[in-house]
């Protein structure tokens, strides 16, 4: 955007804040200068959470913040407060800000007790600039530290030294290292160093951008700056000692994840070809996939229905969103039904625009339910993707602005829960519309409208990516209010902060088939889930591009499978018929499908446990897939590039540590295994040859790819839980029209150390009933604590179902790593033994 920078100077407080009884923790300036009337506030809102505003008429707060506006929360006397006539120090616990006027413009530190620095500085003298329609932040850049968040951008993880954009666009086919902007816009930046972290964010919808240490100016020093195209400031500061707690904090003030369904967590299937045929018909291509994952004993737990079964019969075929193409489905409701005994889910792929040629086009038009072009002072049209790779017409996005235009998608989807349809897909709307002046209807009565912008409907002061939030919440209700009974699964391709509050999952979006689009993947998903995106996860084997080896797609489903989403869906353009493509399926190459299988079946074991991960995200916060550094700051290798970038191994919850081979022909793999002080145990190696590996270190380890697979190891003294390795029903569930097993088995395995130790391990995983709304969601846990001797493992257990939530199962099956030969007893139940598995492991069966 143009550059027009302008610093408001000659500050001061003003007269309320000068004439208030005590000292509160804020401070309220204003600008002397008449042709610069801005406003500067900074306010305490948590004992280590700040508020910035900076603000004039012409440049207001965020007209619709991301985030519910914050109130403050302090005990009575928790904040120290020291003014002068140049400045306000506050502290609150070990967290000192300091607000510096004596400038020509304000100035904020912000430090940590312990820190040999401050953790945030403000540039002097250009710290907040109005700059043309928008504002700019300019703040210190800390060389050397770790730069993560901004919700999904390219790889690697650390985001130091690089340019961004903040906005969303059509991703397809993206370079995963070069891309920018992907799907996401959600400016929280965390700098994180091994003594403290602090993220600044950011709750306007309008584009911008960040740069992070990319540029430089001998004048002004190494910053990091905050661009933002149109509006005023309005900035969240949050402190803390690790990642973990920037990440709570933020999720007090913009939501915690919402529950994901239990099924969910199982094999999810797609691709376009399906749904584009006309011969054999889309339905009954359909329900032969779902017979062949029968037939080849893959359990899968859902189809993600592409948009072809909205194409028109007649040309133009294009996509219109809420019709039924009555050729490819003549019975829509019979083939749901259909499926459902098959035992998949349909989730149905909805965009959020109309071309002209929609059925219902001319009456969203009159009913002002598309945007104004403020030129024409008419419809605005703009180019939509329509069929195959490419291709487009002319049309409109819904404005969710609009009553017309939210009712009418809200009734859409309502409509298509009726008829059968479990889950929404909200896809394509990251909102790439042309022009910052197209107007907004504002007319949706669940918005508020302040009375200073009633007059100021233009798109970019509100945001484009408003529109995808509203997008989440009218798919959100609709799927509530059609069965309030049921949590509402809403998948997003866009996101922001606040559309995460309606859509519970979301993924990378049109990804290459590549060895580097596999790699560069991880870094995104540690990025998205440090911004509330944890049931997050990748289109297995590559959306776009060729198809992919047998060697790569067997390593992208060995470590998809141990990711929080599991999804295998493309769409490859084809010279053929563009329109259609083709498809990656588990069995498509023979000589791995066995291996296929095994990963996948393993993926349903691990559901007690992702499942139990998601819980603990809903409650915390704290993502399921983690940076290597997360909970082992202590460690200094885990600062150094290789680890910081993200992208060869990660965390799955506490237990399980997981690399990855990312390359073809590699049969061993480097992973560095992370230590969390002097009396940490160390790993075991869940692959052949089972060995336990001390902390500290970086492993070379066997990852041939027609054996071991890609790397995996156990955290000593963990635990983790298993179910059955097929599909179940969820305990929830009332009806089981596809004869689905009980969930009335369950398992753990334990990670003891080699010899004595008079520690006790515990763990703890919790379950619930898989499928119910959140007020009616009862939540149990469950923990085993054990611990060890040369010649045989203690072990306790305990169920806490007070919360009225009861688990099927009754005993517990204790399994022993292989070429464990201790026996298990237990101190508050009777062990039995049982016989070993097929890895030669032993087995005991414990009942409480």
């Amino acid at each position: 955007m143009p550059q027009q920078e302008r610093v408001p100077s000659s500050w001061a407080p003003d007269a309320a804040q000068a004439n208030a009884d005590g000292i509160p923790p804020n401070v309220s300036l204003r600008c002397a200068d008449p042709k610069l009337p801005f406003q500067f506030t900074f306010e305490a809102i948590r004992s280590n959470v700040f508020r910035t505003t900076f603000t004039s008429e012409s440049h207001p707060l965020p007209p619709h913040p991301s985030i519910p506006r914050p109130v403050a929360k302090l005990d009575a006397g928790a904040a120290t407060v020291t003014t002068s006539a140049a400045g306000t120090k506050i502290r609150i616990a070990d967290v000192v800000a300091e607000v510096d006027w004596s400038g020509p413009a304000p100035l904020v530190t912000v430090s940590l007790d312990g820190a040999e620095a401050p953790l945030h500085e403000d540039v002097p003298n250009r710290s907040y600039a109005l700059n043309g329609t928008g504002v700019a932040h300019y703040s210190r850049y800390n060389r050397g530290t770790l730069h993560v968040g901004l919700g999904e951008k390219a790889a690697p993880m650390d985001l130091s030294g690089r340019r961004f954009q903040l906005s969303a666009t059509d991703s397809f086919g993206y370079d995963v290292y070069r891309t920018d902007p992907l799907y996401k816009n959600i400016p929280l930046l965390i700098n994180a160093t091994p003594s403290g972290c602090v993220a600044v964010f950011s709750t306007s919808y309008t584009r911008g951008e960040y740069s992070i240490g990319a540029e430089m100016d001998g004048m002004w020093g190494r910053y990091k700056v905050y661009r933002q195209d149109f509006g005023g400031l309005e900035e969240i500061l949050i402190v803390g000692k690790t990642l973990k707690d920037i990440v709570t904090a933020y999720a007090d003030l913009a939501g915690y994840p919402l529950l994901v369904p239990r099924w969910a967590f199982g094999y999810l299937s797609g691709g376009m070809k399906y749904s584009m045929l006309d011969s054999p018909r889309a339905s009954e291509a359909l329900l032969e996939l779902a017979q062949k994952m029968r037939d080849h004993d893959i359990p899968c737990s859902a189809y993600q229905m592409s948009s072809g079964y909205t194409v028109a019969e007649e040309p133009p075929k294009t996509r219109n969103v809420f019709t039924w193409n009555k050729h490819r489905f003549p019975d829509p409701e019979g083939f749901i039904s259909e499926y459902h005994k098959l035992g998949m889910r349909l989730i149905a792929n909805v965009k959020p625009y109309v071309l002209a040629n929609h059925p219902e086009y001319e009456k969203l038009k009159a009913a002002g339910a598309l945007f104004t072009d403020s030129h024409t002072k008419q419809t605005a049209i703009t180019r939509l993707w329509s069929a195959g790779g490419g291709e487009s017409g002319e049309g409109g996005h819904i404005d969710f602005t609009s009553a017309a235009g939210f009712k009418w998608w809200y009734e859409g989807v309502r409509k298509l829960r009726r008829e059968g349809i479990d889950c929404i897909w909200n896809d394509n709307n990251e909102y790439t519309i042309t022009d910052d002046e197209w107007q907004c209807a504002l007319n949706e009565p669940s918005l508020h409208i302040a009375d200073n912008l009633k007059g100021r409907p233009e798109v970019g002061l509100w945001g484009r990516s408003l529109h995808t939030e509203l997008h989440g919440r009218a798919s959100h209700d609709a799927l509530v209010d059609e069965d309030p009974e049921s949590r509402p699964f809403v998948l997003t391709r866009s996101a922001t902060a606040g559309t995460m509050r309606y859509a519970c999952s979301s993924w990378s979006g049109d990804n290459m088939t590549s060895w580097e689009s596999m790699k560069g993947a991880n870094a995104i998903a540690l990025n998205a889930g440090m911004c509330l995106m944890q049931c997050y996860g990748h289109d297995i084997g590559g959306f776009e591009g060729p198809q992919p080896s047998p060697e790569l797609l067997l390593r992208w489903v060995q470590l998809g499978t141990l990711s929080p989403r599991f999804a295998i869906n493309c769409f490859k353009t084809s010279g053929e018929d563009n329109n259609v493509g083709d498809v990656i399926e588990p069995w498509m190459y023979p000589s791995i499908t066995p291996l296929v299988r095994k990963a996948i079946k393993r993926r349903y074991a691990m559901i007690p446990y992702l499942y139990s991960l998601m819980l603990i995200s809903h409650q915390t916060a704290v993502p399921p897939q983690r940076w290597t550094g997360w909970g082992y700051e202590t460690d200094d290798e885990v600062w150094t590039q290789e680890i910081k970038d993200g992208e060869s191994q990660y965390w799955l919850g506490d237990s399980l540590l997981v690399g990855g081979v990312f390359e073809p022909g590699v049969r061993e793999a480097r992973v560095y295994l992370p230590k969390q002080g002097e009396d940490d145990e160390g790993f075991l190696n869940l692959n052949a040859p089972y060995q336990h590996l001390a902390a500290g270190q970086w492993a070379t380890l066997d990852a041939e790819w027609h054996g071991a697979g890609i790397p995996v190891l156990a955290k000593v003294g963990t635990a983790l839980p298993i179910g059955r390795d097929v599909q179940v029903l969820s305990p929830g569930e009332k009806e089981n029209v596809a004869n689905l097993p009980l969930d009335d088995w369950r398992a753990v395995e334990i990670f003891p150390p080699q010899g004595e130790s008079g520690r006790w391990y515990e763990t703890a995983w919790y379950e619930d009933d898989g499928v119910s709304a959140v007020a009616k969601t009862k939540i149990s846990k469950y923990t085993i604590a054990y611990k060890a001797t040369a010649t045989e493992v203690s072990v306790k257990f305990s169920r806490d179902e007070s919360s009225g939530f009861k688990a099927l199962w009754k005993e517990l099956v204790i399994v022993l790593p292989a070429g464990d030969t201790r026996n298990v007893v237990s101190e508050n139940g009777t062990i039995a033994s049982l016989p070993v598995d097929d890895k030669g492991r032993k087995i005991f069966q414990l009942t409480p």
